[in-house]
C-alpha cells in the first residue's frame, strides 16, 4: 500500500501529512489555546497560523451565523442581522474605542439587566425564572445556562441554584490518593495526604464534595460513550441518585430525552499548575447551572446570563458568550465591576491572531 501511494504521489514524503487531505475546523476569534503563565506572544504562537504548516493550507470560510434562529418576519430578520453583526464586530475587535488589544464598549439597554441588589439572584432570575415561582418545576433548566469567566463565580451561582431546588439532596465524596509514579518517600508522602488531595479544585475533574439533586442539571467531564452521545461537554438534567450511579435524561441533540446511566470514574487532572498527579475517584460530572465562559464554546442555548464581576481577561472570552445564544431575545448581560453597576466592559482581543485569514 505505501508504495503505491508513492506512485500515485511521488512528493507525499515531502508534504505535510503525505500529502492527504486533513479537515480543521475553528474559529480564530473564539478563546485561543491555553498556555499555562504564558504571555500574550506565546498565546498567539501556539495558534494554527503561526505554524509552518499554514502556508500548506487553504482556507474556506463560513458566511452564515447557523446558530442564531431567524423567522418569516421581516422586521424580525433586521434585527437578527443587526445582532449577528454586533456579535461579529466584538468578535474582530472593531466594536468600542481600542487601546493595546481592549476595547470598551457599550452592552445595549434591551441585553443590560440594569436595576439590581443581589448581582447573584437578579442573573438567575432573569434565566430561570421558572425557579422563582411558589411551584416551580426543578426540570425547566434545558437549553439555558449562565456564564462567568472564573470558577469561583460559577461555584457561588450553581450553589444559589441549588438552594432554589426543594428537592432532597445527594452528598458524593470522592476517593483520592497520589499516583503510583509519584516519589513515595515519607516526606512527600505526608504532604500528599488525601485529606489534602480532597481540598484541590481544578478545572477539569469533579470536586471532593458532589452535592446534586434530582432535576439539577449536569456537564459530563469525560467522555463516556460516543454512540449514546455521552461526550465531554454534554449537558443532562439528574433523574435519579443512586449509591453508586447517577441516572440522567440527556437535555439536547437527537438523543434528547434518553435516560443514561452515569458510574464513578478515577480521572486524574491535566492542570500544569498542580506540580504532582493525584487520582480522583468520582462521577465525572459538574452542576451546570452555571459554568465557565471557556467551558461553554460549542454549546447552543436559548437562553444565556453572563455576569461580569470583572472584565474579561482574555481573547474571545466576551465573544464566546455572546455566541452562544440562539435569539438576541434570550441573552442577558448583568455587569457589576466592583460592585457598581455599569454598562460599559472591556472586550480583549488579540488582532495580530488574525494575520494570514
Amino acid at each position: 500500500m505505501r508504495d503505491l501511494l508513492r506512485f500515485k504521489n511521488v512528493h507525499s514524503e515531502e508534504q505535510p501529512f503525505g500529502g492527504k487531505t486533513i479537515v480543521f475546523g475553528g474559529d480564530f476569534r473564539q478563546i485561543l489555546p491555553v498556555i499555562p503563565k504564558g504571555s500574550r506572544q506565546d498565546i498567539v504562537n501556539a495558534t494554527i497560523n503561526s505554524s509552518y504548516i499554514w502556508n500548506s493550507c487553504n482556507m474556506l470560510k463560513l458566511t452564515r451565523n447557523m446558530r442564531l434562529q431567524a423567522d418569516d418576519d421581516n422586521v424580525h430578520s433586521s434585527e437578527l442581522k443587526d445582532f449577528a453583526e454586533w456579535i461579529l464586530s466584538i468578535g474582530d475587535g472593531k466594536c468600542g474605542e481600542s487601546k493595546d488589544g481592549i476595547d470598551t464598549i457599550q452592552i445595549p439597554n434591551d441585553i443590560l439587566i440594569k436595576e439590581w441588589e443581589d448581582p447573584i439572584a437578579a442573573i438567575c432570575r432573569a434565566i430561570y425564572p421558572e425557579m422563582f415561582w411558589p411551584s416551580n418545576s426543578v426540570y425547566e433548566v434545558e437549553d439555558r445556562a449562565i456564564l462567568a469567566p472564573t470558577l469561583q463565580i460559577v461555584d457561588e451561582i450553581n450553589r444559589y441554584m441549588m438552594s432554589l431546588n426543594p428537592r432532597e439532596s445527594q452528598t458524593y465524596y470522592s476517593s483520592d490518593k497520589a499516583c503510583p509514579t509519584e516519589p513515595s518517600n515519607e516526606l512527600i508522602a505526608s504532604i500528599h495526604t488525601p485529606e489534602f488531595l480532597n481540598t484541590i479544585r481544578c478545572s477539569g475533574i469533579p470536586n471532593h464534595e458532589l452535592i446534586v439533586k434530582v432535576g439539577t442539571p449536569i456537564m459530563l467531564l469525560r467522555n463516556i460513550d460516543h454512540s449514546a452521545g455521552l461526550c465531554n461537554g454534554t449537558r443532562l438534567v439528574i433523574t435519579k441518585l443512586g449509591k453508586h450511579i447517577i441516572e440522567a435524561k440527556s437535555m439536547t441533540g437527537k438523543n434528547a430525552g434518553q435516560k443514561v446511566f452515569i458510574p464513578r470514574m478515577t480521572l486524574s487532572p491535566s492542570d500544569h499548575r498542580i506540580p504532582f498527579k493525584f487520582q480522583r475517584r468520582q462521577f465525572p460530572i459538574m452542576v451546570s447551572y452555571a459554568m465557565t465562559i471557556n467551558k461553554s464554546q460549542g454549546q447552543s442555548l436559548s437562553k444565556v446570563g453572563l455576569i461580569l464581576k470583572k472584565p474579561v481577561f482574555t481573547h474571545g472570552q466576551l465573544y464566546v458568550a455572546i455566541s452562544r445564544v440562539t435569539n438576541k431575545k434570550g441573552l442577558k448581560i448583568l455587569l457589576c465591576h466592583e460592585e457598581e453597576r455599569s454598562n460599559e466592559t472591556d472586550n480583549v482581543v488579540f488582532k495580530e491572531v488574525f494575520r494570514n485569514v
